[in-house]
């Protein structure tokens, strides 16, 4: 199913499945810092400046100082972005059933559950506090 997605993705949209990601939750919570999109997309921090950098060239998205913090920049999507973003998502929400179909509603709650606590826990994780890995590369 993944491998059907991204061919998807990468034939009608020209886009990476963490182009899409990046895409996907700019779309949905707003401008974000690249560490945001890092715990948001748990992908890591060389794989979201990679998308980030290709939305860019492409004018998909752009980037903003930071009022907050002028340690960082905001990225958001541009107009064009914006456009591809609603082409996109009724496509991803008709995987999403297709690939849910046949769950029922209960199991379907659980799984959202258990989901989003593995969520929780990897974002509450640093690299740093997995076991023998010296932080993942």
């Amino acid at each position: 199913m993944s491998g059907r997605i991204a061919q998807e993705y990468r034939q009608r949209w020209e886009l990476s499945i963490p182009e899409w990601r990046v895409m996907a939750v700019l779309g949905d919570a707003g401008p974000q810092t690249q560490r945001e999109l890092t715990k948001r997309t748990l992908m890591d921090k060389v794989a979201v400046n990679r998308a980030c950098k290709v939305l860019e060239e492409r004018s998909l998205a752009q980037r903003t100082p930071n009022e907050h913090d002028g340690r960082s920049h905001l990225l958001a999507l541009t107009s064009e972005g914006t456009t591809m973003h609603g082409e996109i998502m009724p496509l991803a929400l008709e995987m999403e059933r297709q690939l849910f179909a046949g769950f029922s509603a209960e199991e379907l709650d659980l799984f959202r559950t258990l989901l989003a606590r593995a969520r929780a826990k990897a974002e509450a994780l640093s690299d740093d506090d997995l076991p023998g890995t010296g932080g993942l590369r």
